[in-house]
């Protein structure tokens, strides 16, 4: 099977404006403003997601799909929320389940009437069901076990009150994947970029989101090996986002860090970007001696030195298994808010492309309290096409 992107980027749209339904539905039952702050599609291993959800403590409601799309929904808050979900609720506290899951019936039949007017058939829930889970039990039963799952994903966020959630969806294989098969050659994506239809063979997908997960290891292997710390990474995943979400994605707080455009193929960009507290504690563990400017010149040169090294590890995986060669700028080290630092890069691929494949890792050290985020923004067709080389098609 041959996934179009650009269909892949429909449905992420649809996602988008299922969640914007759900939020209109909870902000009219909840009598709070309610924003979505980003849809994206994963494409992750079953291993991937049980890490990715390790540590959650959730509280929502999950139902089947039947129809004409099948699969699983789930509406997700995070446990330390329900009080605050619980308070703009009739019942409240007394009436915690039939409360829960009567917002997640609203929210869910929001977001699924988008997909279902996009596809002219109906699409059944079954009964809501109501969870308290650990983990990735927030998820369907299954969810874990394939090498290579589709997830939708959308945050949303109470602008009064601290309760963001999120609603998952994970649909079977058979009637989705007969949506995001190309099927013609050459269309305009939806601001009308022409071109080649970027058709990726579903199992090379799956193998570059597994290339992810490696080259964010790699990457966190060498800041071991220059600082002596303990490293390790919490997640990896390859992600299907607008463009435009990506700087909301990184936030507003402010970071440091260093940018790279990579040459090759595929070409792009890649930033990695430390919160400031955490580039200024990793700046000094690597540097022999104290220094009066906790990001001055000589951490900004350190942060730049790691940046590189950091950078050879994530893309040398890459350009083996892909059979390519990449190579990447000098470090550009930047200090700003985090959106600033990632919306020239993305207005620079936003020229030729509507979507992006995101990979995004965080990376912890063990004795500094320092952490990091990776985006990596490949090229969409240069991505395709070394994809579409790997598979021999």
């Amino acid at each position: 099977m041959r996934v179009d992107v650009r269909a892949l980027g429909a449905c992420n749209r649809l996602a988008e404006r299922g969640a914007k339904q759900a939020a209109g539905a909870l902000s009219e039952l909840t009598g709070t403003d309610l924003a979505v702050e980003v849809t994206g599609a994963s494409v992750a291993s079953g291993a991937d997601l049980a890490e990715a959800f390790s540590g959650r403590e959730s509280i929502g409601v999950s139902v089947g799909l039947r129809g004409g799309l099948e699969g699983e929904a789930v509406l997700a808050f995070d446990a330390a929320h329900a009080d605050a979900l619980l308070s703009l609720l009739p019942g409240g506290q007394a009436m915690e389940r039939s409360a829960v899951t009567e917002v997640g019936n609203i929210a869910l039949g929001g977001f699924l009437d988008g997909w279902a007017n996009y596809l002219g058939t109906a699409i059944d829930m079954t009964p809501p069901r109501y969870f308290e889970a650990d983990g990735a039990a927030v998820l369907p039963d299954g969810a874990l076990a394939g090498d290579g799952v589709f997830l939708f994903e959308s945050r949303l966020d109470a602008t009064a009150t601290d309760l963001d959630f999120s609603i998952y969806m994970l649909p079977d294989s058979g009637p989705f994947r007969d949506l995001i098969v190309g099927r013609t050659a050459t269309g305009a994506g939806p601001s009308g970029h022409e071109g080649e239809r970027t058709a990726i063979p579903y199992e090379s997908l799956s193998t570059f989101a597994s290339l992810a997960k490696r080259g964010s290891t790699n990457a966190a292997d060498n800041i071991a090996m220059m600082t002596g710390l303990d490293t390790s990474v919490d997640v990896s995943r390859l992600r299907f986002v607008p463009l435009a979400d990506v700087p909301a994605e990184v936030g507003t707080e402010p970071n440091a860090g260093t940018v790279f455009e990579l040459r090759g193929q595929p070409s792009g960009y890649l930033a990695i970007l430390f919160d400031e507290q955490s580039a200024a504690a990793i700046a000094d563990a690597m540097l022999p001696m104290e220094t009066d400017e906790p990001l001055g010149d000589m951490a900004q040169n350190a942060l730049c030195e790691l940046g590189n090294v950091m950078t050879s590890g994530f893309i040398d995986g890459w350009a083996n298994v892909l059979g390519t060669s990449i190579s990447h700028s000098p470090p550009e080290f930047v200090h700003d808010l985090g959106a600033s630092t990632v919306s020239p890069l993305v207005a620079k691929l936003s020229e030729r492309q509507d979507y992006g494949f995101v990979i995004d890792a965080a990376i912890r050290t063990e004795g500094v309290q320092a952490r990091c985020d990776i985006y990596a923004l490949p090229d969409e067709r240069e991505l395709a096409a070394a994809l579409q080389r790997l598979s021999g098609a």
